[in-house]
Parts: structure tokens; sequence; C-alpha cells
């Protein structure tokens, strides 16, 4: 710069750079526009004498480079909700998604998206209750068994089913991983990309070692999926009425909230060989035995919402009407008669379901300052200082999301 030219006014007070061009003016850098790349950063971190005097104003610089492929997602278009930029909402973001301080993982279980799930209250003292029925009555099999052989009697098939429990429920595993592998079709890349990615996605979000294996199967008209395993494999199955021609889902969310709950199965021990044995008087423990299943599905759905919030309402509303009805359901509106629809056989159904009531469970999804009910229907009361719908407001709306052309 010869000395009789005027020195810039945004640039009075910053020192000259060793990397300025040999002559003439850079072009001065303007600020990155919504949904552009964020410029390459250096690696280099100049000073610049005066607030105004930065290239971008009092906006922050990512450090994650062009094209921003920062390992909390692409920004801003995150899955979470525009006000969350980051995937586990740590806080409202700044415009370009600086990473949260804490890893979701680092952080204490509770029932909010943004830290570990939690397991439902009731589910430990359940299962205690359960392994123990089971075990005495494993061991009364065991002594009725020696005590028939003895006397020279045929023992009944009851008594050989609950003796023989650990082989058929080592078979019975068996199998059904078997069937899974020779008839279901194995989501990968190049299968169910979708699929594939949401399970290693919930996998990470829940701290597993391990990714399981997805396997889509015919549904033949049903929306359901589950979770098992054999030995040291874990697996998740998918009906294929969740997803759409080509292998895509029609509700996005609402399948990354399914494929949560069932890895949130696995993450959470329920589908353990000894667990599994433990419970297998479950079916002979009526209210009881349903009840332990209940809270594993309250848990599984506390990871299911960890893993995608945002799909909640359209997965029960895709359970309540089908996936083709499911913008027709209102969340609140249904989740709100939990609370009005009373009665003693009101009761015995829920008592009775392996499943909370999809009332109840639109209830527990929506209020997330308390478990969800087992036994008691929810208190019309909101909870002080929760607001009407619980810390974190309604989901939506009637209908709950954007009508969809069906095909």
């Amino acid at each position: 710069m010869q000395p009789h030219e005027p020195t810039p006014p945004d640039r009075a007070d910053q020192p000259e750079s060793p990397y300025a061009p040999p002559s003439g003016w850079g072009q001065e850098q303007q600020p990155p526009q919504p949904g552009s790349a964020i410029p390459q950063h250096t690696g280099a971190h100049p000073t610049y004498g005066t607030e105004t005097s930065k290239p971008y104003g009092n906006e922050p610089t990512s450090p994650y480079g062009a094209g921003s492929t920062s390992p909390y997602g692409a920004q801003p278009t995150s899955p979470y909700g525009a006000e969350h930029l980051a995937p586990y909402g740590a806080a409202p973001m700044t415009p370009y998604g600086a990473p949260p301080p804490v890893p979701p993982q680092s952080m204490p279980r509770g029932l909010s998206p943004f830290g570990m799930p939690a397991r439902h209250s009731w589910e430990i003292p359940l299962l205690v209750l359960v392994v123990v029925c089971t075990t005495v009555a494993y061991l009364i099999a065991l002594v009725v068994l020696i005590v028939v052989l003895a006397d020279g009697a045929v023992p009944s098939d009851y008594l050989l089913l609950l003796v023989f429990a650990p082989i058929l429920v080592w078979l019975g595993r068996g199998l059904n991983y078997a069937t899974q592998r020779v008839n279901g079709v194995k989501m990968s890349p190049t299968q169910f990309p979708e699929g594939y990615q949401m399970v290693a996605d919930a996998a990470a979000r829940f701290g597993m070692a391990t990714v399981p294996d997805a396997y889509v199967v015919l549904g033949n008209g049903q929306i359901n999926a589950f979770a098992s395993g054999h030995g040291f494999r874990r697996f998740v199955v998918v009906y294929s009425d969740l997803f759409e021609i080509g292998g895509k889902a029609r509700e996005p969310d609402a399948l990354a909230f399914i494929i949560g709950h069932e890895v949130g199965h696995i993450a959470a021990g329920h589908t353990s060989y000894w667990r599994q044995l433990g419970m297998f008087l479950v079916p002979f423990l009526p209210i009881l035995g349903s009840s332990l299943i209940r809270s594993q599905e309250y848990t599984a759905d506390n990871h299911g919402y960890c893993n995608r919030h945002t799909g909640a309402a359209a997965a029960m509303g895709t359970l309540a009407a089908g996936k083709y009805m499911n913008t027709l359901v209102g969340f609140d509106e249904m989740a709100d008669r939990a609370a009005a629809e009373k009665g003693g056989f009101v009761w015995f159904v829920n008592a009775l379901s392996s499943h909370p009531v999809l009332t109840w469970r639109m209830w527990a999804l929506r209020d997330r300052s308390r478990h969800g009910r087992l036994f008691l229907r929810p208190s019309p009361q909101p909870p002080v200082g929760a607001g009407p719908y619980g810390p974190y407001g309604p989901y939506g709306e009637v209908p709950s999301l954007p009508p969809k052309p069906v095909p």
C-alpha cells in the first residue's frame, strides 16, 4: 500500500498480515448465507482490533471445515427440530452448531430427550419379584420330578416344560434367529439403507459397543417390530409395512422412534438369555407378568424418545390408525383421553395387556415429568410447574403431521 493511500476504516486497528497478497486489495469475505458451506478452518487464529472488524461480525465460526460435516450433524437441518441444532438437543445452539459441552453418554439418565434414557421405575422391582417366583417354581418342579420318577409315575407335561425351561428358551431363541437369517432381508448400505443407518445411529446414541443386526420381513399389512438375540448376537426385526417403495419410510421420524425403541430393548438388557429364562413364568403370572412386560415397553419408549423424540407422535399415530391414516390422529386429543376414560374394565384391559394401552402410552410420551402409569390412570391435573403438557410442551395439532400423498 502506498503512503498516500487512505487506510480503510474497518482495518485501522488490524496489524498487517504477513500472508497478504503482494499488491492490490484482497476480496473481502462475506458472511455465510444460511444453508451455505462454512468456510474452511485453516488452524490459524488471527486477532482483530475491534469487534466490528471481524469478517463475520459477532457470529461464531465453526471448527469443522468446509461443508460442516461435524460429528454432531449437518447444520442446520437437524432431525431434532430447528431449535436444537445438535443431534441430542443440548440447549439451543448457535447458528453454526457448536458441539454440546457434555456428550449424552456422560449425562445422567432421565426422561428428557437430551441425556441418556431412564429405566421405568417399576421395572427392576417387578423383575426381581418375577425371577424369585420363577426360581422357586423351578426348584419345586425339580423336587417333584425326582419324587415322581422315584415312584415310577409319568410326569405331567407342565412339569417337564418347567424343568426343561433352560433348553427350551435356548432352542426358541436359536430358531427365531435362524428364521430371520434365512428369510429376512438384512439391512445394509445397499438394502434398506435408511433403516440400516437408523439402527447404527440408535446404537451409537445409547453407547452400545456393537451394532445389532437388522432384518426386514414381510408384514402383510401388520405394523410391528421386535428385538431378540441368541448367544452373543442381538438383532432387530422390522416389518416391511413400515417402509415404502424403494426402502424409504413414509414417516422417517416415526421409523427412527420405533427402531430406537427396539434397539432400546437390547440396550436395556431385555433380550438377554438369562433375563428371558428368569421371566419364563410371565405367561402364567396374570397381571404381575404383564405388568413387567409393560414396564419394559415404557423403558424402550424412553429409549425411542431419546433417539428421535420428534417421531413419537407419528409413531403412536401409526400404531393407532396405520401408516396411511396416521396424519389424521390428533396426538394430544388422544392422549387427553387417558385421564378421561374411566371404569373397571379399562383398568383390566390395561392390567392384562403386554403393552401400555395407547392413550396411556401417548400420555407418558407427552408428559416427560414422570414415568408412565402401570396400574392407575394418569391424573387429569398436570404436575406443578410442568405446564399442561409437561416440560416440553404438546407435540402437535390436528392433523398431527402434514398429510402426505398416498401413491
